[in-house]
């Protein structure tokens, strides 16, 4: 038995797809992609402790002192991210998939979408993003004061890693460790989704080079062609 037969034999009466789409929205649900979270949860104590921190830098960049940065490494592979899209009833669209080549990339990200990125076809060990926030903590486009905040991924808390700290400090670019298990409070992760789910398109990954060509596009015109307001998030 169906689910909807089910509900039917339940009210004695005919429930088509219809009407309890109209019923659930009328309920206050909304038909959209479930989410992926950690298994694991954080410690409250740190949680509450860092959100405290948190909550003093929001204040600090209001009032201009600092800009606060948001950082984070994705891969991008021929494997689509594309999970819906118009389509006739009559016509089944398919993108073509295969497990190829991939480009991993770090960004620095702020909440009023300044970007700055760099991408391998490598792994992406702590070498890598030592020298990505060496470059970026050397750009004399920058705020004179930021502070990046960062997961506890292995790779940000190597010894070369934290060795790097004290330095880019005194460039003015503090490091601040999230919570642990907490990706919704590293706003670049919206900026990942909004990548995968919504700015590349079907048509995008007909082949790796057109792929690349529009990898390269949004990351160069984020902030102009592409916008998030986080106002919303």
């Amino acid at each position: 038995m169906s689910i909807l037969e089910g509900i039917s034999t339940y009210v004695g009466q005919n429930v088509t797809k219809a009407i309890l789409i109209k019923f659930l929205k009328k309920l206050g649900y909304t038909y959209r992609r479930i989410r992926k979270r950690l298994k694991k949860s954080p410690d409250e104590a740190e949680y509450n402790r860092k959100l405290d921190e948190i909550t003093e830098l929001i204040r600090l960049e209001k009032s201009k002192f600092l800009t606060i940065y948001y950082a984070d490494e994705s891969g991008f592979n021929e494997t689509p991210c594309v999970p819906y899209g118009w389509q006739h009833k009559d016509e089944l669209l398919s993108i073509p998939t295969q497990r190829g080549q991939r480009w991993n990339v770090f960004g620095i990200m702020s909440s009023d979408n300044k970007l700055f990125s760099r991408k391998t076809k490598g792994s992406i060990k702590s070498t890598f993003v030592i020298e990505s926030i060496d470059a970026f903590a050397n750009s004399p486009q920058r705020e004179p004061r930021v502070v990046i905040k960062i997961d506890n991924a292995t790779i940000h808390h190597s010894q070369e890693f934290k060795a790097k700290i004290p330095e880019w400090s005194e460039l003015g670019v503090e490091i601040f460790y999230l919570p642990t298990y907490s990706p919704h409070l590293n706003r670049i992760e919206t900026f990942w989704r909004k990548c995968k789910y919504e700015w590349l398109l079907p048509e995008d990954y007909q082949s790796w080079k057109h792929l690349t060509a529009k990898i390269e596009h949004i990351l160069h015109n984020f902030g102009e062609e592409y916008k998030i307001d986080f106002k919303k998030y």
